[in-house]
């Protein structure tokens, strides 16, 4: 198994935690790659027409992306549980998911904002706009957090790389003060083996 990598994508993360998880992360080989989201990695683009990371090649050649799909792909494949098969549990793993995701993905376009696009052409209310979406999942998470106990799945796993990120790329905003009880979760969490072998790097 191959993946194409970057250690500073959150999406990424997520994928080697479950790959940490699952006990399977030595058996995935992390290609080098240079994607992002003007100027697009040429290697990743045979297998990926998106040019985007992760990309994930089975031992079969065949080509997974987005992260969603490579994470469920290694549960399925490794029997690991991490996504709930059927019924109603099922479909709040997948809700939490996709509000983590969102999070990662506005706080991804803030980054985007402040950090690639010239001075002149940034857009403020943009980037307020995105980490506001950051700011409202939180306040979901916030309730959510305390019943979450020592659940490991997709879910929570999504939030942490999502919390992960915010502390990599937005030291400067203080979530913690804003939401406590996902603080409290965090600090949990993020000490398990798998979120600490994935720790982003710039």
């Amino acid at each position: 198994m191959k993946i194409f990598f970057s250690p500073a994508s959150p999406f990424v993360r997520k994928c080697m935690v479950v790959a940490h998880e699952l006990g399977v992360a030595d058996r995935i080989e992390k290609l080098p790659s240079a994607a992002g989201p003007v100027k697009r990695d040429a290697r990743i683009l045979p297998t990926n027409p998106l040019g985007q990371v992760p990309t994930f090649l089975t031992d079969d050649g065949q080509a997974l992306f987005d992260s969603r799909v490579i994470c469920e792909y290694l549960d399925t494949m490794h029997a690991g549980g991490l996504f709930p098969a059927a019924g109603p549990a099922r479909w709040a793993r997948l809700t939490e998911l996709s509000l983590a995701d969102g999070m990662t993905g506005a706080a991804l376009l803030a980054r985007y904002e402040t950090m690639l696009r010239p001075e002149a052409l940034r857009w403020s209310d943009w980037t307020d706009g995105q980490l506001d979406k950051v700011r409202t999942g939180l306040e979901w998470l916030e309730a959510a957090a305390p019943s979450f106990g020592d659940r490991v799945d997709i879910g929570t796993i999504a939030f942490g790389c999502a919390l992960g990120y915010m502390d990599f790329r937005f030291p400067s905003v203080d979530w913690r003060a804003q939401a406590p009880n996902s603080a409290k979760w965090f600090a949990v969490f993020n000490h398990r083996p798998s979120m600490q072998a994935t720790l982003p790097t710039a």
